[in-house]
């Protein structure tokens, strides 16, 4: 009685256990939505093939399978496994590993420490896994969901090769909820929209799609199935994943500004929403907005500005989310708004030469002479006032006279920039009659 009790206990312990947990992979064969690394060709499988495991970054979003791969590694090469997490853990913890790691090592073993989050580390925690991983003590796989190259110390990089875990796309998705159902013994209560929904909802994170299935499975009555609203009311809705200060943030705002530079409103529209829709405050969209108008519309549409301007006030008149209209109106307009960098690669040009010939004076006839001494000193001598010549336009040289003249604008043939292409043009064939008169 007391093993059939055991057996009933563990089964029931077993059953017990989120589905996630009970459907990680047991081989890298096993392991969804990463062939590039897990598959028969994958960077891993050449690696243990090899026999040579070095140090690695995991970087990826949530729910990839970093974690678990790193397990199936030290599986698959006999490595002892160690697993921290930086979160929880300080300078006494990482020294209690190393010192386990080195008495492995001297009986023969090697260990794979495995650290999460390990971007949390400080920069001297960090420089403390050098030496460590130097001499052969470990073989550190540390994953992190945001950038290494911004979080991790440059030492630490060199000596490890990030591999980049991708997203689930919802084949990889619809592949695990079939697990699933197989590990279940019974169909999800979803019809084929509703269940198109759930993937969507992970937003590419595998064990949040089978957190969100088991919701579904407690939720369900016998017999019922659930359309897509009737699953959204369930499962409320998983928040998408975007931390307003780290990865998530910068990657949103790229594709915003990249979407309005590439002239699609549609995209620029939908990162704009997604980018509401994680909380990002209105007011930054605003100020980036703004950015926009000046480095990529410039000049071809002079109202940019202006409009982005007014959409910022509005916002700060209405509020949310009644103000964040205002802002999407904006983001189509530049979207929509012939493009030009001509001021912006303008100022940059001018400014290099700023700082170049900083030293430099103005040509003295462009001077005000406003004491005697100034005006003997030659000081607005020979100065021409362009309203008393003819066309309003003297052709005067207004640069240093060591510096000559220079041309940093340079305005494209589009939108209004167009118009002050011909104006340039105009003066400059004056500049050169008058220079020859």
């Amino acid at each position: 009685m007391s093993d059939l009790f055991a057996a009933e206990e563990e089964e029931r312990l077993a059953l017990a256990r989120p589905l996630a947990d009970r459907l990680r992979p047991k081989t890298l064969a096993d392991v969804s939505g990463q062939a590039h690394l897990t598959g028969p060709d994958g960077t891993l499988r050449r690696m243990i093939a090899s026999g040579s495991l070095g140090s690695m970054i995991f970087w990826g979003p949530p729910g990839t399978g970093k974690t678990t791969v790193a397990r199936l590694l030290s599986g698959e090469t006999g490595l002892a496994f160690e697993q921290i997490s930086a979160i929880f853990s300080g300078v006494a913890d990482l020294k209690k590993v190393f010192e386990s790691a080195r008495a492995r090592r001297m009986g023969g073993r090697q260990t794979l420490l495995f650290v999460d989050e390990i971007h949390r580390f400080n920069r001297a925690q960090q420089d403390s896994f050098l030496p460590v991983m130097e001499d052969g003590t470990i073989i550190l796989v540390g994953a992190t969901t945001e950038n290494p190259s911004f979080e991790l110390n440059a030492a630490l990089l060199s000596r490890a090769r990030v591999l980049t875990f991708k997203p689930h796309d919802a084949e990889s998705l619809s592949e695990l909820l079939t697990r699933a159902e197989a590990a279940e013994g019974r169909p999800l209560p979803l019809d084929e929209g509703a269940r198109a929904s759930l993937v969507r909802m992970a937003d590419g994170d595998g064990r949040a799609v089978l957190t969100l299935a088991e919701e579904v499975w407690r939720a369900a009555r016998s017999g019922e199935i659930f359309d897509a609203a009737a699953l959204q009311d369930i499962v409320q809705r998983r928040a998408p994943v975007y931390d307003k200060g780290q990865d998530g943030h910068y990657n949103l705002i790229s594709a915003l500004h990249k979407s309005v530079r590439g002239s699609d409103p549609d995209a620029a529209l939908y990162y704009l929403c997604r980018m509401f829709d994680a909380g990002e405050d209105p007011l930054y969209l605003g100020r980036r907005l703004v950015r926009m108008a000046v480095e990529d519309i410039g000049l071809a549409d002079p109202q940019a500005l202006v409009i982005c301007n007014a959409a910022k006030d509005a916002y700060d008149y209405l509020g949310s989310p009644e103000g964040e209209l205002a802002l999407a109106e904006a983001c189509v307009y530049l979207a929509t708004a012939p493009k030009s960098n001509g001021v912006y690669t303008a100022y940059k040009a001018a400014m290099r030469a700023a700082k170049e010939h900083g030293s430099l004076l103005p040509p003295k006839h462009i001077l005000n002479a406003p004491t005697k001494l100034m005006k003997g000193e030659g000081y607005g001598d020979g100065y021409r006032y362009d309203h008393d010549q003819p066309d309003a336009f003297s052709g005067q040289d207004y640069f240093p006279e060591k510096m000559g003249r220079q041309t940093f604008y340079d305005p494209p043939e589009r939108g209004f920039e167009r118009e002050l292409r011909k104006r340039l043009d105009w003066w400059s064939k004056l500049r050169k009659e008058r220079s020859q008169g």
